[in-house]
């Protein structure tokens, strides 16, 4: 969160990007985070959280849906690579929750892996219109959350280090045109060096 501040005010350090750094870290990495994001390329993480080289363990998918790959992944960077925090990240527009919301106006869905992707965000469209929200990025948020919850729910890793107090499961929503993130959801203890 201090990075995101420093890349809104424009005041970004870019940490960890020098040689050096670089040499010190090729036997081996220490992520303090694992971001879980959209793959949209306006959401580079290391930019927009002013972050460099070895600090986030970085796993990207459309409409940051979760598959057996993802879910692997994530587990590797907190069981493996000892991350204390897992960011789901999200953003305003967002084109799979877009799809996904008109899919279910329509009844029209994408063809080919699109579609995949369109059914994974699916059931966070359903949920948000059950209670009565149609608005896209207010679906995002409902998208999030939903999916802080599904990580939790499938992975065990994750569920045992979020009740043993060692690993944060949080979400977070980007806004594009400010450049800011805003907390959205959280499990587990959220350290200082995390934040």
């Amino acid at each position: 969160m201090q990075g995101n501040r420093r890349f809104v005010d424009g005041d970004r350090l870019h940490p960890n990007q020098d040689a050096d750094h670089r040499a010190a870290l090729a036997p081996g990495q220490t992520p303090f985070a694992v971001l879980f994001g959209c793959s949209d390329s306006r959401l580079a993480a290391e930019i927009i959280f002013d972050r460099g080289l070895g600090d986030l363990f970085v796993v990207r998918t459309a409409g940051h849906v979760a598959g057996s790959e993802a879910l692997g992944s994530i587990e590797y960077g907190v069981g493996i690579l000892g991350a204390p925090v897992v960011v789901v990240l999200g953003h305003d527009s967002c084109g799979a929750v877009t799809a996904a919301s008109n899919a279910y106006g329509d009844g029209n869905s994408p063809t080919g892996f699109v579609r995949d992707v369109v059914e994974r965000v699916y059931p966070s469209v359903l949920s948000a219109r059950a209670a009565g929200t149609t608005d896209v990025d207010e679906i995002v948020d409902v998208h999030i959350k939903q999916t802080t919850d599904f990580l939790l729910e499938r992975s065990g890793v994750l569920a045992e280090r979020v009740e043993a107090g060692s690993c944060a499961v949080v979400g977070l929503s980007y806004k594009l045109s400010e450049g800011t993130v805003r907390l959205v959801s959280a499990h587990g203890p959220i350290s200082a060096q995390a934040a």
